[in-house]
């Protein structure tokens, strides 16, 4: 059940490549949305199989596989999830929906630089600090990035929005995992 759950947490990270795809190849955010809701139902199977083990890993390999699996599925599964958020959000904001961003003039285009690598940072430190039982390390990594951020955030372009909504997305990803990787190892 165990080797299942570990599946599943990484099955759960792969539709997430479809938000790694250059921006002129990247589906449409119907198929980013139903790729986000396969990821959580993926994510939540795994849960519900590490809920219904009856034996956890205890092991020194099982414990460092169950680490890596679970940090890798935060890291790189939560930008699936976050760009379909922040698509469907911008979406929503926009007078004309099939307004692209890229058409908007540039002092009025909310995008943060780097964004999608610093979203898989955010998400690998968010998750190492709840492994390593320090919860406290969320602050940390939220205020580096608040601060790092705070000059574009300042501007009235709709950064401080998508900020807000990756990061929450992103957190709440890299919390998930944590949990999955908690519950095989408790």
């Amino acid at each position: 059940m165990i080797v299942l759950t570990l599946m599943l947490t990484a099955a759960a990270a792969a539709p997430a490549a479809l938000s790694m795809l250059p921006q002129h190849r990247r589906p449409r955010l119907l198929i980013k949305n139903l790729a986000a809701v396969a990821q959580l139902v993926l994510l939540a199977a795994a849960a519900l199989c590490a809920l219904a083990a009856e034996q956890t890993a205890t092991s020194v390999v099982g414990l460092a596989l169950t680490v890596l699996i679970t940090a890798a599925a935060a890291a790189v599964g939560g930008s699936g999830v976050s760009t379909a958020v922040l698509d469907s959000a911008a979406r929503e904001h926009r007078e004309d929906p099939a307004e692209q961003v890229s058409d908007l003039p540039p002092d009025d285009r909310p995008v943060l630089r780097g964004g999608a690598w610093i979203g898989v940072l955010e998400r690998l430190a968010a998750v190492v600090t709840l492994l390593a039982a320090w919860p406290e390390g969320l602050a940390v990594v939220l205020a580096v990035k608040g601060l790092a951020r705070y000059s574009e955030l300042r501007r009235p372009n709709g950064a401080a929005e998508r900020f807000i909504i990756g990061t929450f997305c992103s957190v709440l990803w890299a919390s998930a995992c944590a949990g999955i990787a908690m519950l095989v190892t408790a």
